[in-house]
């Protein structure tokens, strides 16, 4: 494993420092800057921009003694939420570099580079682009590459050291590990105030001592950091975002700010991403385009898909689609997007459909029509659109009352295995016609019903202010009420499929058992067939 670990020594200060001044401020921005909060009852600095290091201040120093050496100090109050904002966003834009990068908390950012240096001229080579471009965008960084994360951390912070070799053994890196001071291991003040009595002030001093007395006075905690530190063991990064299974980007020398280049760049990304895909047997279920600016910032666009995917056209019209909503609220390319990147976030096996003889004769869309697939590529055009959530498909459940018989859910999202073990109740009549209407009510709506009997068929009913007189009637079909989830005061349901004379039909019940569950009962008119 090969890290890149970067230290943001300034990272509150240089928040504020870009921020945009008004421009009768030119004067007031010369003066050097700090940030402060109340620390145990005192207010300290705990961040200094260049000019007040120059000057002398330092973090820790008491907020009244600054003031002092420098009455034209600027201070602002600490906010960490900003600061861990930020943070975030410059790891987000260092993911240009590798898809594997995590914050550090508070001013520190992780990148797993195995593998990526090479794109950029070596890892030497990738760590100077990488100060330089934070420094463009007016972070102050220093940064440093070995074989794992908290050695090349610990140099970052402590070492003058930016580059620990590709092969070096591990007798080297302990001799490295070793040039360390204490504060590397970030032990709590009280362990490092018993090593400095102790006259132990360097990684070193405590590798050449018994590891067991050591274990016993630092705890394992500390005895794991040390291992890590000196190569004696690995430590993973947590990703801020997982890299995708399979992705496919550009660069250019000079940012795309046009649309239509930034479309048919995408067009060709879909190309070779369907490519590995296919290699693979494998198709897309989500996809993700992130835009990295030439100014640092970052845009993403995701879209699913309701099927395995890896069609470069249609992948790229729906990732046109996605683009266009944010056309629509207004796309800032800046100075350009110079790193367009695509990949499958989500997979799922995909084999390859068999050719029929017939194919041949037909066209693209019979084709699509045969199979299903224009009903897909149209909840995925709508999902990329309006957004997978608002598009829904209708799945079965298994419930024997009608209400509950289907569900809404996301019509890109898979259905749940209880919903895909629900076979739909096909209820049929003699002559084929279905029982159960096509539109059925969210709501039952209350009718003014006459019957022959407390318990037989209605003979008339007035709905919305209608009289229905019937012609014909088939039932009844009597739903119990589920005993194990109903409450209390549920009723058995008698449901009839009647016919009024004007030729309408509708799905009546009534509701309770007369004499047992309600009285007089009550009628409703649930669907419409």
């Amino acid at each position: 494993m090969r890290c890149l670990a970067l230290f943001l020594p300034r990272l509150p200060t240089d928040r504020l420092s870009r921020r945009p001044q008004p421009k009768n401020a030119s004067s007031e921005t010369e003066a050097p800057l700090a940030v402060w909060a109340k620390l145990g009852g005192a207010e300290r600095l705990t961040a200094v921009d260049a000019r007040a290091a120059a000057d002398g201040l330092v973090p820790g120093m008491a907020v009244a003694d600054a003031r002092a050496m420098r009455p034209a100090l600027r201070l602002a109050e600490a906010d960490p939420p900003a600061d861990a904002e930020l943070l975030g966003r410059i790891a987000d834009w260092c993911r240009r570099f590798t898809p594997l990068a995590a914050t550090d908390p508070p001013d520190g950012l992780l990148m797993d580079v195995t593998g990526a240096a090479h794109l950029f001229g070596g890892e030497a080579a990738l760590l100077t682009e990488v100060e330089r471009r934070l420094a463009a965008q007016g972070f102050a960084a220093r940064g440093a590459i070995a074989p794992g994360p908290a050695l090349a951390r610990a140099l970052a912070r402590f070492s003058r050291l930016r580059h620990v070799a590709e092969g070096t053994t591990q007798t080297e890196l302990e001799a490295i590990a070793a040039r360390l001071p204490v504060a590397a291991l970030e032990l709590d003040p009280a362990a490092r105030h018993r090593l400095d009595r102790a006259g132990l002030r360097s990684v070193g001093d405590l590798l050449a001592r018994p590891r067991a007395p050591l274990a016993a006075r630092l705890g394992t905690k500390a005895m794991a950091r040390l291992d890590a530190i000196a190569g004696r063991s690995r430590e993973p990064i947590s990703p801020r975002f997982e890299a995708p299974d399979f992705m496919a980007e550009r660069r250019f020398p000079e940012g795309l700010t046009r649309q239509e280049d930034i479309e048919r760049t995408l067009d060709g990304l879909a190309r070779e991403l369907c490519l590995l895909l296919e290699r693979h047997g494998v198709g897309a279920r989500a996809l993700e385009a992130v835009f990295y600016r030439v100014d640092g910032a970052v845009a993403h666009i995701e879209t699913g898909t309701s099927r395995p995917l890896r069609d470069p056209e249609t992948i790229a019209l729906l990732l046109r689609e996605r683009l266009a909503v944010l056309a629509e609220e207004g796309l800032d390319t800046g100075y350009g997007y110079d790193v367009l990147r695509l990949g499958a976030a989500r997979v799922e096996r995909c084999d390859t459909p068999q050719q029929h003889f017939e194919e041949r004769h037909l066209g693209l869309a019979e084709r699509k029509s045969e199979s299903g697939g224009g009903l897909d590529d149209l909840v995925d055009r709508l999902g990329a659109r309006l957004g997978p959530r608002r598009v829904l498909r209708v799945y079965p459940q298994a419930s024997h009352l009608p209400e509950l018989a289907v569900a809404l859910r996301p019509a890109s999202a898979p259905a749940p295995a209880a919903m895909e073990a629900a076979a739909p109740s096909r209820h049929l009549r003699e002559n084929g016609a279905p029982s159960r209407p096509l539109r059925l009510f969210e709501q039952p709506e209350p009718i003014e019903a006459v019957a022959l009997t407390p318990d037989g068929p209605p003979l008339r009913f007035r709905w919305r202010r209608l009289l229905h007189e019937l012609a014909a009637y088939e039932g009844p079909e009597r739903i119990a009420p589920q005993w194990w989830s109903a409450p209390a005061d549920a009723a058995t349901r008698d449901y009839f499929y009647v016919e009024d004379r004007e030729g309408q039909r509708f799905w009546l019940f009534r509701e309770g058992l007369f004499g047992r569950e309600s009285a007089p009962p009550r009628w409703f008119v649930h669907g419409l067939f």
